[in-house]
């Protein structure tokens, strides 16, 4: 395991709390989910032989605090967040990005807003559902998450939202196939993990599912964007928009280890395919 340095950078609402690992091109990992910078460790700690990696918490989870802890969340203020990170750690210089699911929807509008800044993203598995031509059941399920998130609690919302990400047809979806418990380090994550998924919940998802990509700009920048998917989670929600938006941007979807959390399930052989993805 590389030690990081653990940095503080003040953005307007909140305070981020950054690491930076190694040396090298700089490469930008965004987390999705509620896991923040924990949940990428394994990938920071295989780039950084050869990278200047920077991980970090996105605001309102793990040691990144809002200002105000009600503020209303917008992909377009957590993709800034990422641009200045890459501002602080190395001013003017391009950076190869890595997203998963909802850091996966900033890195896509940190391509489309500064592609100045960005020399390769690969987005793994955005859930960008307004670009499905069934956006509106997707809307309704979110519509049910938060209902159920205010009138019954966490767990049950929980409930309807995985339901809602399964395949078309129904279908188990209960884990990636043939894994049967977390590596050591990500079951060691499950507690802060639990603690951010409320707001991760409440706040994140229904502000990040309602956003729409730019696709004709991502159009323009195709060769400098790989969208990848699971090859655990066919089927599954956040697998069929990647594939959308791939098929609408004329590029190839790029299958990854495990399902939609296959960064965690599957560390070393996810980085790897993230190595190949990155052109690294």
């Amino acid at each position: 395991m590389t030690e990081p340095t653990v940095g503080s950078l003040r953005v307007p609402g909140a305070t981020l709390r950054y690491e930076v690992r190694g040396r090298g091109p700089l490469l930008l990992l965004i987390p999705g989910g509620a896991g923040g910078a924990a949940a990428v460790e394994e990938i920071a700690d295989a780039f950084a032989a050869d990278h200047t990696v920077v991980s970090y918490d996105p605001r309102g989870m793990g040691g990144s605090p809002l200002d105000d802890p009600e503020a209303e969340q917008r992909v377009s203020e957590h993709a800034d967040d990422a641009l200045r990170l890459l501002d602080e750690v190395s001013p003017g210089e391009p950076a190869r990005v890595f997203g998963a699911s909802s850091g996966a929807i900033a890195a896509l509008h940190l391509l489309a807003t500064r592609p100045d800044r960005v020399e390769r993203v690969v987005a793994h598995e955005p859930p960008v559902v307004e670009v499905l031509p069934d956006a509106a059941v997707h809307r309704a399920l979110v519509a049910r998450v938060q209902e159920t998130l205010r009138t019954r609690g966490l767990m049950p919302a929980m409930s309807v939202f995985a339901e809602g990400l399964r395949k078309e047809g129904g279908g188990d979806t209960a884990g990636p196939r043939g894994v049967t418990e977390l590596p050591p380090r990500a079951a060691a994550r499950r507690e802060r993990t639990m603690a951010d998924l409320p707001y991760f919940v409440g706040r994140i998802v229904p502000s990040f599912m309602a956003y729409t990509p730019d696709a004709d700009r991502l159009a323009g920048l195709s060769g400098r964007l790989v969208l990848a998917g699971g090859e655990d989670s066919r089927g599954e929600l956040p697998y069929r928009t990647a594939a959308f938006l791939a098929d609408r941007l004329g590029s190839e979807l790029r299958h990854f280890p495990g399902g939609h959390t296959g960064l965690t399930t599957h560390p070393a052989a996810f980085g790897a395919h993230l190595r190949e993805a990155l052109g690294a």
